[in-house]
């Protein structure tokens, strides 16, 4: 979720952090089922592009319904109209399971990101375990501190537009 938190304070409005999320939640389900059943490989068909690009329009699907309604269901009276654009939820979705991917053909042997067309896994322990997930920890650190400021920002930058727009009001 480091990488994802990142996006959102970067893209701020533009990308869903609940869509991302859900995205990584979906993309985990087949691998949590191998593990429960003792069935399938652990990173099956789920865990290539091409199952990547499935799961990110069922997350998108199901994603952008649930993430507006965790939304309205927060007690904050600008959330309640939110409505998560198309596009929004469709490039959300599609980054959650594309990272999830690229992240986790970095640490995992069984991995097979480009199946059918081919086995080779070329991102396999090109960073350590270790620093991988280092660089997901300061990612998510570094986002969470750069949204709240921007969020700050603007919030302020709005106050600070409408009280200069009433004052401007002659009546």
């Amino acid at each position: 979720m480091g990488p994802g938190v990142l996006l959102k304070a970067v893209f701020h409005g533009t990308f869903s952090l609940l869509v991302f999320g859900w995205a990584q939640i979906v993309m985990d389900l087949q691998p949590l089922f191998a593990l429960l059943s003792g069935a399938g490989r652990l990173h099956g068909f789920s865990h290539t592009y091409l199952g990547a690009t499935l799961l990110a329009a069922l997350a998108a699907l199901t994603g952008k319904y649930l993430a507006e309604f965790a939304l309205r269901m927060r007690d904050i009276p600008r959330c309640r109209r939110i409505v998560i654009a198309w596009r929004v939820t469709l490039l959300s979705a599609f980054i959650g399971t594309y990272s999830h991917v690229a992240l986790d053909s970095i640490m995992h042997a069984d991995m097979t990101p480009y199946f059918p067309f081919s086995d080779r896994n070329h991102l396999l322990r090109t960073l350590s375990v270790d620093t991988l997930q280092r660089v997901c920890i300061y990612t998510g650190i570094v986002g969470a501190g750069a949204y709240l400021l921007i969020d700050h920002l603007l919030v302020k930058r709005r106050t600070r537009l409408r009280d200069s727009s009433a004052s401007d009001d002659p009546w």
